[in-house]
């Protein structure tokens, strides 16, 4: 299948690398226009001109609201209207109650879970306007984590803020069916996915290899995602495939949440 997206234009934050553009590549494959938004402008902008035409890219920092607010002007007037949104951009750092500051808890909330939320507020209106002047369908998704549904003792803002990003989602999805709204909103809870984010993970004296290969031991399949296994994911519930989806979590987990 081909064109799964055609037609449709998409924002995605923090799609300078890892996830957020694996998933700004399959998408524009699909046949849509992206907006590829991260806090690297320069990486962004790099990566949107390999992509080729299809995608343009905005320097945004998602903690901050007026930039927020920027993005997604910026997607009204590069492609005239917006139908997805993805909110990826985030961070993990690890550390237990009693070993995180109060500077990195904020931190990561700030990014993690107040990032969705504004993402969401500022992007609504014009995901709304757009898809009632067309008669579409539109999506919000919402990149979670396992850590957001089985925590750990040394993940701890990590584990709240994906935690709040699922129910968050929850919250959207109902709020736009409500408000009779043609737009629906999920969340993915990738487990250990071969990203820049697992750099976190390598530990001291370990390879890259060694650490991708110690965390792959603690899935059932045995091994750490691909970005791709997500980015697949995601253009199906962004396309109009899953117009009946909403409020949904779908985990990419290789198992470890069937244990």
């Amino acid at each position: 299948m081909a064109g799964r997206l055609s037609g449709k234009t998409a924002l995605i934050s923090g799609a300078a690398s890892g996830l957020g553009l694996a998933m700004a590549k399959r998408f524009a494959s699909e046949g849509a226009q992206v907006l590829l938004t991260d806090i690297n402008g320069e990486g962004a902008a790099r990566e949107a001109a390999a992509i080729g035409p299809a995608a343009a890219a905005f320097a945004h920092d998602v903690t901050s609201e007026a930039q927020w607010q920027a993005a997604v002007a910026e997607a009204a007037r590069v492609f005239g209207g917006l139908h997805i949104l993805v909110n990826n951009a985030g961070i993990g750092t690890p550390g237990s109650v009693e070993s995180t500051s109060l500077e990195d808890w904020r931190r990561v909330h700030a990014i993690d879970l107040d990032g969705v939320f504004l993402g969401c507020k500022a992007a609504l209106p014009l995901l709304h306007a757009t898809t009632a002047r067309e008669g579409a369908r539109g999506s919000i998704l919402n990149i979670s984590s396992i850590a957001g549904v089985i925590a750990s003792g040394q993940m701890a803002a990590y584990n709240s803020a994906k935690a709040g990003v699922r129910h968050l989602t929850k919250s959207v999805a109902l709020h736009c069916a409500r408000s009779g709204y043609a737009i629906t909103c999920n969340s993915v809870h990738p487990a250990f996915i071969d990203t820049p984010i697992l750099d976190n993970f390598q530990g001291v004296g370990a390879t890259r290899e060694q650490a991708l290969a110690k965390l792959g031991r603690q899935i059932p399949l045995g091994t750490v995602g691909e970005p791709d296994d997500v980015a697949h994911a995601a253009v199906y519930l962004c396309s109009d495939e899953a117009k009946f989806v909403t409020g949904a979590e779908l985990f990419i987990d290789g198992g470890i949440s069937a244990q």
